[in-house]
């Protein structure tokens, strides 16, 4: 999460307006159309890869147990490797862990790691590795997964490359939890994260929080083959969006994040720059009401917020259309076991009307808390939320704060406020980290026993069919009576030097899933 306030002054000499880069990309002889994505070709080593990003803050931490926005996902996987990775399919394949295998009824698994992978202090992984670093998000510990991890019950070593995990109940998706970016692999007894000792093709150089990251590539060879080309990456802190593309397009860095949808359009026609975009599946925009806090108490009054938007609008209008309408959930439309027959809410003021009387909040005044901190564009979107309501006859105030410690004084402590999600690697994580009852990050106190129920259930159904039955179930009670009202999804919008090569849209985040650092490579 980013203060963009704080951060104005760092990045000063970058910024633009929007005015001044229609005028930059005018001079820069800009051409009709969108550019297509590189071919693959044979990855080259060298060159200092230099990204531009907005996901960060002052405060950011090398510890994996604390990761919660774009920057230091980034930065953790030049450091460190996962056991499972996301491929561009969307499922998961082996990093760390060589394969896998489920025994009957999926509530024992048996990993194999690899072996003759070496860290950066030279120890060799083994099982003992993976044990300390799975447990480190266990138990007592405030790791964002936490609620992830929390259906294992044991971890045994069988052989010095292979372990033994036991569920409480059976889950015929677990690998997909180890793709999660907190739960990287670091040597057995490793508590300083100040130092990173990582299997990751790169090493720290200097770590300014809110500032830039430097790293360099490791010497010898990396273990993954055509990975891990870069001579080093530079990662500055760039919030302001305007500043990333004029940075993007006068070649003060080689790739940006989360492009301005716009200006999107203009970038694209840059003959020095390739956009990538991936569709549907990217970051969820949402406001969130506490469900045991007064006015939200009352399901009506979450039906008249979900009723009293227009959604449509918002897209149009501030996402440029380069969005998917949401559906008061975090699983997206690209996701596996989406509920796509699940009615898509629209605008409705006599029915946001009709709800808001019955609860008693006709003619009411509410407050919206919202920061370009959440996610960019926030204040927009409030602001037309503002004048959909007032066909609902509800006065819906938007208070905008400082985006300085919004995550941690804002989010999660405010009855109504903007919130962001990123993908998860399976529907089941996406539901778990966000509606079980006990979650840290409910971030809408919403408890459904039912909900629970469905969900375990559905980790344990081994026939696929009865499985998505079971997920969709579990949406439902979501639109139903939740507090989430989730507008859109926004497309992820990448933009890259045409220099850069080895990019291409990924279904769980952008930035190559954020690993471009480890990816990519100069033409």
């Amino acid at each position: 999460m980013v203060d963009n306030d704080g951060n104005r002054n760092r990045a000063s000499n970058l910024f633009i307006d929007r005015r001044q880069l229609i005028s930059s990309a005018a001079a820069m002889g800009l051409s009709l159309g969108a550019r297509d994505a590189f071919a693959a070709e044979t990855p080259k080593k060298g060159g200092i890869l230099r990204l531009g990003m907005e996901g960060g803050s002052a405060s950011d931490s090398l510890d994996p147990r604390t990761y919660a926005d774009s920057i230091p996902i980034c930065y953790g996987w030049q450091f460190w490797n996962g056991l499972v990775e996301i491929g561009e399919d969307g499922d998961p394949h082996g990093e760390l862990a060589e394969s896998w295998e489920a025994k009957p009824g999926a509530k024992e698994w048996v990993f194999n790691i690899r072996k003759d992978i070496p860290f950066t202090s030279g120890k060799t992984l083994d099982a003992d590795d993976v044990i300390w670093s799975l447990n480190l998000h266990r138990g007592q510990t405030k790791s964002g997964a936490k609620d992830l991890m929390a259906g294992i019950s044991d971890i045994k070593k069988l052989a010095k490359n292979q372990i033994l995990i036991t569920l409480a109940s059976g889950d015929a998706g677990l690998p997909s939890i180890f793709a999660d970016y907190h739960i990287l692999i670091v040597p057995n007894n490793y508590t300083d994260f100040s130092k990173p000792d990582g299997t990751g093709a790169f090493e720290l150089v200097s770590f300014q929080p809110g500032v830039q990251i430097i790293s360099k590539r490791k010497k010898g060879t990396y273990w993954k083959p055509g990975r891990g080309n870069f001579d080093g990456v530079e990662l500055r802190y760039i919030p302001d969006v305007s500043a990333r593309v004029q940075a993007l397009l006068s070649n003060q860095i080689d790739a940006a994040n989360r492009l301005d949808p716009k200006t999107v359009k203009l970038v694209m026609r840059a003959p020095t720059v390739n956009v990538v975009r991936t569709k549907g599946t990217g970051n969820r925009f949402a406001w969130v009401a506490h469900c045991d806090t007064d006015p939200y108490k009352s399901n009506d009054m979450r039906l008249a917020l979900k009723y009293g938007i227009d959604r449509q609008k918002i897209i149009d209008n501030v996402f440029e259309g380069f969005a998917t309408l949401g559906n008061d959930t975090t699983v997206a439309p690209s996701q596996k076991y989406y509920a796509k027959d699940l009615p898509q809410r629209a605008y409705d003021p006599d029915k946001a009307k009709f709800h808001f009387k019955k609860a008693g909040m006709a003619n009411a005044n509410l407050d919206l808390q919202v920061s370009e901190g959440a996610f960019s564009n926030a204040t927009n979107c409030a602001v037309l939320n503002q004048e959909s309501m007032k066909n609902a006859g509800l006065t819906l105030n938007v208070k905008r704060v400082s985006g300085d410690g919004y995550w941690s004084n804002v989010w999660l402590k405010v009855p109504y406020c903007a919130v962001y999600w990123g993908g998860r690697p399976s529907a089941d994580n996406q539901l778990a980290q966000t509606f079980l009852s006990n979650a840290n990050w409910n971030d809408t106190n919403w408890h459904s026993p039912e909900f629970d129920k469905l969900l375990f259930q559905a980790r344990a159904e081994l026939d696929e069919a009865k499985r998505g039955e079971l997920y969709a179930e579990c949406q439902k009670l979501i639109w139903e009576t939740g507090g989430m009202v989730c507008f859109a999804i926004g497309d992820y919008l990448d933009g890259y030097s045409k220099k850069v090569k080895g990019t291409a849209p990924h279904p769980h985040y952008d930035m190559c899933d954020q690993r471009i650092a480890e990816k990519g490579w100069f033409a």
